[in-house]
């Protein structure tokens, strides 16, 4: 299933033409005009952040698919994690007359300018799983409980570790996702809601003494700079006894940090990895899971988060009422912003097989 999807996001990449598109393609014709109408004509502008994550294209696929089902065109665009890619394609979506713009932001608070000219064309916008900052002109949001997030991860290292039952103390290094992306900063506030009584008492102990968000959040998410931080996490503040857990938001981060740790001679019977958390199931980390390497991954169902956000887009066109179970928890810095939350779920190698297999999410020949 998956693997499907990236030969054939491939395949599109290579053929695509948008002149100041990143990478990207379009479907069916054009529309003629943006916003308003109670009919499912016209094109439905998706804008994801990169093709670097393998969730970004199944989120993309997963609605252009559910968008064309319903009838709508669609033009679907990776901003390659520029922002500018990202704006100007959004610029170019609002030219071309799209009726709702769904927009996964790379930099949260960078849309401002272009959102007010959505506005103008009265083009509705549905943040997705990223919250748009900084703007008035962002219509919905669909995403994930992301404080539960942080919580499961947290949880997960404190029930393995066996902090709540007087174990300890354990050493234990954070890891935070980028700056610029909203749900970062809620994925690590549920971890320390978990983790801070424990650090306050001592039972686990951050030995490089990096605590706060500013000190441990990793731009873009880059696997590369995790490692590269990991690596001198580990010569400076370990030369002598082990890490033996790792708050990682994400799985791209996660290989990167096992790969600092196992050059740091981890991973052996005499010294085996840490604990290392991850999200979004990814392939890599769910073999790694497997293989008895990266411990756990945080499963967000992006099947489910596209229809939501299907759902929010297509109400707005035709007249229904978009669903919303959260109008309290995501200011933006302008406004509340009406969401719909997913509950996300913790996977190990206990229940992979449940949670990821038995639900297709992959087949068990994608995870031999």
């Amino acid at each position: 299933m998956r693997k499907s999807f990236l030969r054939v996001a491939a395949a599109l990449a290579l053929t695509a033409s948008l002149a100041t598109a990143a990478c990207g393609r379009s479907t069916g014709p054009e529309a003629t005009g943006g916003g308003g109408g109670g009919d499912r004509s016209g094109t439905i502008g998706i804008a994801m952040p990169t093709k670097s994550s393998e969730r970004w294209v199944a989120d993309g696929d997963n609605m252009a698919k559910q968008f064309q089902a319903l009838g709508y065109q669609t033009d679907l665009q990776y901003g390659d994690d520029v922002v500018q890619n990202q704006v100007s394609q959004i610029e170019n979506m609002i030219t071309k007359g799209v009726k709702v713009l769904v927009i996964a932001p790379i930099d949260g608070s960078s849309l401002t300018d272009i959102l007010q000219r959505a506005a103008d064309a009265k083009i509705p916008v549905v943040s997705y799983d990223r919250l748009i900052r900084g703007s008035a002109n962002v219509d919905y949001y669909a995403t994930f409980d992301n404080f539960k997030v942080g919580v499961l991860q947290a949880q997960y290292i404190v029930d393995k570790l066996g902090v709540a039952q007087g174990k300890g103390p354990f050493n234990i290094e954070l890891f935070a996702g980028s700056p610029d992306d909203n749900n970062a900063t809620f994925f690590f506030k549920g971890a320390i809601s978990v983790l801070q009584p424990y650090l306050d008492s001592g039972k686990l102990v951050v030995k490089s003494g990096q605590t706060s968000f500013d000190q441990v959040a990793t731009l873009r998410w880059d696997g590369g700079l995790a490692q590269s931080r990991m690596d001198n996490l580990l010569s400076r503040s370990y030369t002598s006894g082990r890490v033996d857990a790792v708050l990682s938001p994400y799985d791209g981060m996660s290989l990167g940090i096992i790969s600092a740790l196992k050059s740091a001679g981890y991973g052996t019977p005499a010294n085996p990895l840490p604990i290392v958390t991850g999200q979004d199931a990814e392939l890599a980390s769910v073999k790694s899971i497997i293989a008895g390497e990266q411990t756990q991954t945080v499963f967000k169902d992006t099947r489910e988060l596209a229809k939501a956000a299907v759902q929010m887009a297509d109400s707005l066109l035709t007249g229904g009422k978009p669903e919303v179970n959260d109008t309290t928890t995501y200011d933006n810095g302008v406004k509340v912003v009406p969401s719909f939350l997913l509950q996300p779920v913790s996977v190990d190698k206990s229940n992979y097989q449940k949670v990821l297999v038995d639900s297709g999410y992959y087949t068990s020949a994608q995870l031999a």
